[in-house]
Parts: C-alpha cells; structure tokens; sequence
C-alpha cells in the first residue's frame, strides 16, 4: 500500500546530464542524407526519473530526424529512466538545397522535459549544395558528361558519370569530386583530361564527409578508362576508393598513351592504385602511390608503362608487393590463358619499397610473336631476391632503405643520406610533385629532398 499511495515521490526531482551539448555533423550534401550520430542522456540519482517530453523543437518540418528507445517521432513523452541508467538519442539529417555556393550551417534543437525544467541540446549540420550525377546501368539511365566541369560546387556521383565514345571531358583545378559507394567516372572510348595545379589539385574522395570516414578505403570505386581515347591527369588526389585508376585496353586507333598522369598523389585505395589490363598503355611522372590494399601497381595482359620520378609503395596492410607486372591473365570464363605484350617497361628514378621482403613481383610468359621489353634503372628496388638480368641497369640500388619521414601518415620526404640523394638521372622532369627544382644529378622518386 505504502508503495502504491506513495510512488510519485520515489521519482527523483534531479535532471538529465548529457554526454554532449551541441551534436555537430561535418560538412552534407543537400538532399544526400547523412550518417547516423547519436549521444547519451543520463540519470545519475539514486531514484527513477521521469523524462516527460523530449522534442524535436523545428517538429515536422525539420531536416532532422531522431530515435529515442527504437521508436522515431518529433516527441517522445513519459519515459522512466532508471536509476544511474542511460539512453541512447539517434539524429539524422536530411538538408534542403540552399543555392549557394558555400556552404550554410543549418540548426535546431532537441527540447527534454523533467521536472518542469526545459534542458536542451542542439544540433548543427553545415549544408553543402553539389552537381549531382546519376546512372542506373539496370533502367538504361545514363549521366553523360562533356565539355567543361564547373568547379564552383562539388561534383557527386551516384552510379556512373560517364563520358561517351568520342566525347571529351574537362575537369578544373580546385574541383572536388565525392563518389558514393560502388561509383564511377566512366570514360568509354572518350577522352579525359583533368588539369590540376600546384596546392589547387582536383580531388576526388567519398561522399561522406564526416571524421570518421577520413580514411576509409573503399568508399567509391574510382576512374575507369574503357578503351579510351588519350586522356590527362596533372594534380589530382585520389583517395579511399578501390581502383584509384583502372585503365582496360585503349583505342585501337590511339598510337600514344591511354593515360599521360603527372605530379599525382593516389592513397588508401582498397584495391589497386594503378591497374593496367589487357593493353593499355600508361606514362606516369612525379606521381606518389602507396598504402593499396592489394598493390599501388598492378599490370595483368600486358600493355605498356613508363614511370619515371615516382613512388610506389606499400606501406599499408597489403601481403602482396607494391608492384605487379604480368603480360597474360588466365580467363576461366573461356578457359583460356590470354598473352600480349610489353613493348615498354620503364622504371627510371623510381622507389619501389615498403613493409614486405619483396615489394616487386614479375611473372611474364615468353612466346612467339610477344614482346618483352624492359628498362628499369636509376632506381631503388626491394627484393630478396636480386636480379641480374640484363634489363636491370647498372645503377639500380637493391633493398636500400629510402629513410621516409614517416610512411605512417604518408610523409614521404627523406633524410640526406637516404639511398634517393642524389641518385637519379636527369631527365626532361625537372621539377618535383611539389613544384621544386631538381638537382643534377636528381634525387630518386616524386620528391626532391633539401
């Protein structure tokens, strides 16, 4: 009876405390909806607490949405909190396309009602207008892309934004381009150039934003040159997708390279950095790769390579080497075992080095009618293994440590007496991926140290 005629005041007269004031979400697309945050409410009394409405203060019309105990509403009334228990608050949103180029922060606030005192915390997300590119393969819908990209506003891809056969597309310095998952840049025998410039490069990343998918690989799945028309990258940044660049035979008709890449920076992808397949042809100056997956370089079925200045590193928590090269590709689908050629194969002032024994692996097969040409030289090469075959130059440094600031967080200056002082040869790449003069004679890889 005691329990019965008394129980109102066995309900404690305190308040909630919160694991956060204000809940903020990193930068979002308008009408891309964000990641799920959530924080805590907290009732630290010995008694039970009453938490008679928690309010979602903009109510319907707010680009917010929470959750409170599984259930989602704009207000949520009577809840008993048990003693020193907690609760989970779960926000989402959804923003508005503002038409602006900036982005704007849009607020509101979640109102908690115990003992008739108004608590609040508030909610903070910064909107960002983008141009938005769609296809859906399935629905024959395709986003198709020429001309000139504007880089006032971020590009988002959803499926594919492709560029066409014959056609050419043109992306700016300081354009960014966010992919959603599985999304592509899709050039089919059409051309791509993409012109960077020094601290103004293009960049192209995951669509979501927030902290905690900074360095997430995976999140896209990257550029795909489909027997592509000659096509250009200066200054670009890709990172954490699955195939930074994925290049699939080119043109027939195209005599130069499928891809001219320069002063270009690839990281964190969750597969391959550059992957060169059946034919394509690649020429890569002042490009920094690592922290692949699976390998920063990867050619199956031959094709063509010339790098000169870069690194290809591993570094990250791949088993396999920082470097594959083969010249055919079993197809269990035909159950047939296709060959080509490597008419060139060049590694001058390269660094292939990281975590493994061996960072550069070669499996080819010799036959008639193939070709095999290599010349790798002026470079340091991992392998436990060292080779003296006659494409390895005279001036190849085997298993000789770069001395790397800090492969950890990608900080791929040298100390002065790292084995890529002053060691390379000089060639028409007379600056570095930063801008700076080289030295005569040049240091090794993509950087040229003080």
């Amino acid at each position: 009876m005691l329990s019965s005629c008394n129980k109102q005041i066995l309900l404690s007269k305190a308040n909630l405390t919160f694991s956060t004031d204000t809940l903020v979400f990193d930068t979002v697309f308008t009408t891309v909806g964000s990641v799920t945050k959530s924080f805590k409410i907290y009732n630290e009394d010995l008694r039970s607490l009453k938490i008679d409405e928690i309010e979602l203060m903009g109510g319907s019309s707010s680009v917010y949405r929470i959750n409170v105990d599984g259930k989602s509403g704009t207000s949520h009334k009577d809840l008993i909190l048990e003693s020193k228990d907690s609760l989970f608050i779960f926000v989402e949103v959804t923003l508005q396309v503002n038409n602006t180029t900036n982005p704007l922060i849009i607020e509101d606030s979640i109102r908690f009602r115990t003992n008739e005192k108004d608590q609040f915390v508030k909610l903070a997300a910064w909107g960002q207008d983008a141009y938005f590119h769609y296809s859906n393969f399935q629905l024959d819908s395709l986003d198709l892309n020429e001309g000139i990209w504007p880089n006032d506003k971020p590009h988002v891809i959803y499926g594919a934004a492709i560029v066409d056969s014959a056609k050419s597309l043109t992306i700016q310095a300081g354009t960014k381009v966010h992919l959603h998952k599985n999304a592509l840049l899709y050039v089919y025998k059409g051309s791509l150039q993409i012109e960077g410039q020094a601290g103004n490069e293009v960049l192209f990343l995951g669509d979501r934003l927030e902290q905690e998918y900074q360095d997430v690989a995976g999140q896209y799945y990257g550029i795909y040159l489909h027997q592509a028309l000659p096509c250009s990258i200066n200054y670009a940044i890709l990172k954490n997708g699955t195939s930074g660049i994925h290049l699939y035979s080119e043109d027939p008709n195209n005599i130069s390279y499928t891809l001219d890449i320069k002063n270009t920076q690839i990281y964190n992808e969750a597969r391959y950095g550059i992957f060169i397949y059946a034919g394509a042809k690649v020429k890569a100056e002042n490009c920094l790769i690592s922290q692949c997956a699976t390998h920063a370089l990867l050619m199956l079925q031959g094709g063509d390579f010339n790098f000169n200045h870069c690194d290809l590193l591993g570094y990250g928590a791949s088993t396999n080497p920082a470097v594959g090269i083969s010249n055919y590709y079993n197809d269990y689908n035909i159950n047939q075992t296709l060959v080509s050629s490597i008419n060139e194969g060049v590694f001058k002032n390269c660094v292939i080095y990281g975590n493994l024994n061996t960072e550069i692996a070669m499996d080819t097969i010799q036959m008639a009618g193939v070709q095999l040409n290599f010349d790798f030289d002026y470079s340091v090469l991992k392998s436990e293994t060292t080779y003296n075959d006659s494409f390895y130059g005279a001036h190849i440094l085997w298993n000789s440590p770069p001395l790397f600031t800090d492969p950890i967080i990608r900080d791929f200056t040298f100390a002065n007496n790292s084995s890529l002082s002053n060691n390379g040869i000089s060639t028409a790449v007379i600056t570095d991926i930063f801008g700076q003069g080289r030295n005569n004679p040049p240091d090794i890889g993509a950087i040229e140290g003080q």
